[in-house]
């Protein structure tokens, strides 16, 4: 019977703290991921690109919140818009702590993607998002700090751009944690960014 009561004290000062809803944590208390962990990558470490307002825009501009940053391209037929539309899904399974996420696009394609076209495709998953571009020069130079791989493949009169595919995750602190692969679901994505909040 002391054995039951002490059990039941525990869960519910467990659930009290919010102790149970870390799903994520192992019995060693590391916090297990969905997506691939890269903490302490040397790669990614930072950006300097040009938001569609025309500011340049840095890691440290984003200080105090959670970054998920894909590299993409308006004109793209599938993969872009499904991964901004899982970021939507992420945002709104996070609650309360969505305010707390920021959304990045960056453009590899700069010589279709104007500012206007940015602005006007990245507002119509969530206002929130905000896409950044560099010129072709400054692309190549992001390109080697991400291991991004991104070419123009030739289709009729006209050209699509194939890319890498992954969303990278940095938490409040600026730091590279994660990497989520085109194919995880929003609730595992959602599920590690909680975490990555959680552990700020």
């Amino acid at each position: 019977m002391t054995s039951l009561l002490s059990r039941r004290t525990f869960l519910r000062a467990s659930a009290a703290l919010g102790l149970l809803g870390l799903a994520g944590c192992t019995k060693d208390g590391m916090v297990r991921f969905h997506g691939t962990n890269v903490t302490g990558a040397t790669y990614g470490r930072d950006f300097r690109l040009t938001d569609p307002d025309g500011r340049k825009r840095t890691l440290a501009a984003f200080k105090g919140q959670a970054i998920l940053l894909f590299f993409g391209y308006t004109q793209c037929p599938d993969v872009c818009p499904t991964a901004l539309a899982r970021a939507v899904d992420i945002k709104r399974l996070l609650g309360e702590d969505g305010g707390q996420l920021q959304v990045l696009f960056v453009t590899v394609d700069p010589e279709r993607d104007t500012p206007e076209v940015l602005k006007a495709y990245t507002a119509a998953f969530d206002p929130s998002f905000l896409a950044l571009y560099s010129d072709l020069a400054g692309l190549a130079q992001m390109a080697q700090e991400f291991n991004l791989i991104y070419k123009k493949v030739p289709t009729g009169a006209s050209y699509s751009m194939d890319h890498t595919s992954v969303s990278y995750v940095y938490d409040p602190r600026g730091k590279l944690r994660l990497k989520f692969l085109h194919s995880q679901s929003a609730d595992a994505c959602a599920a590690d960014l909680r975490n990555i909040l959680r552990s700020a």
